[in-house]
């Protein structure tokens, strides 16, 4: 699967990169602590994602149903830049992936010890950021697009002063 991840009009857009349809809202809501809320093409949320701490090394949570499901830590910023992702999905199920690069814009989704993703940064004409997300169908979970969300907050304004 393969999926645009771009920033419009005060939200991202997520679409189909192969049929160009929008499959994904994410808005921010709210005040105070940054909460994003990933919804589908019928306004529906799926999943709810809040920036936990503020610092350098930000900590995010993703939520369904108000009930925090896992915890994205950023590990490292500088020297192989990484987030961990850790927690347990609806059904139970441990979730357990690492989103990992050498150069804060190309980043490879792990899930054990098996690349099953990647998310790749670029500037697009209107000079911003825009993420393409390659996921294996079956490893595809409607939480995925928050990944490249974590990635535009923790690295967004390094890859951004790169241009």
């Amino acid at each position: 699967m393969e999926l645009m991840i771009s920033f419009k009009n005060n939200k991202y857009i997520v679409q189909d990169k192969k049929h160009q349809r929008q499959i994904y809202t994410i808005k921010k809501k709210g005040f105070g602590a940054p909460r994003y809320v990933l919804m589908d093409p019928s306004n529906y949320q799926l999943y709810s994602f809040t920036q936990l701490t503020m610092e350098r090394k930000p900590i995010f949570t993703i939520s369904h149903n108000d009930v925090s499901i896992m915890q994205l830590n950023c590990k490292s910023l500088f020297l192989d830049p990484t987030i961990n992702v850790e927690g347990k999905d609806i059904q139970g199920t441990v979730i357990k992936y690492d989103i990992a690069s050498k150069d804060h814009r190309n980043f490879d989704i792990i899930k054990g010890d098996v690349k099953v993703g990647s998310i790749k940064t670029s500037i697009t004409a209107a000079q911003e950021l825009q993420y393409d997300l390659e996921i294996e169908d079956k490893m595809f979970d409607d939480y995925i697009p928050l990944f490249a969300l974590a990635i535009d907050i923790t690295f967004g304004e390094m890859n951004r002063e790169l241009r």
